[in-house]
């Protein structure tokens, strides 16, 4: 069912966050809906490849749309994994480290590369 890691965890996050109130699944799916749309309207092709770009693209604007977190947190929690991954030697787990202040940011899912 998914290809990466992140889908799952990705997946995970949007249920998780549902199951907890901070969305209803009919919110969720217009989000969702509205993303595959815009996906369509600017022409990409709908052969499932970029499903999960879009799931999390969706998630992102209704994370930020309750308040839950805002884009420059996301974007620098995003870049914090990115740095991370790049400077773990291969085979170690990846973990942030202590610079970045956890507690201010919301997100702990890292993302695909865009």
């Amino acid at each position: 069912m998914f290809a990466e890691p992140w889908q799952a965890q990705a997946f995970a996050l949007a249920v998780k966050l549902s199951e907890e109130g901070h969305f209803t699944c009919k919110e969720w799916a217009a989000a969702l809906a509205d993303e595959l749309k815009a996906a369509a309207d600017r022409g990409e092709p709908d052969d499932g490849s970029r499903y999960y770009e879009h799931w999390l693209t969706a998630l992102e604007r209704l994370i930020t749309a309750k308040g839950l977190s805002n884009p420059a947190a996301m974007h620098e929690r995003k870049q914090a994994w990115a740095d991370a991954y790049r400077h773990t030697p291969h085979g170690k787990p990846v973990e942030l480290g202590s610079a970045i202040d956890t507690d201010r940011l919301d997100m702990d899912t890292p993302s695909p590369p865009r």
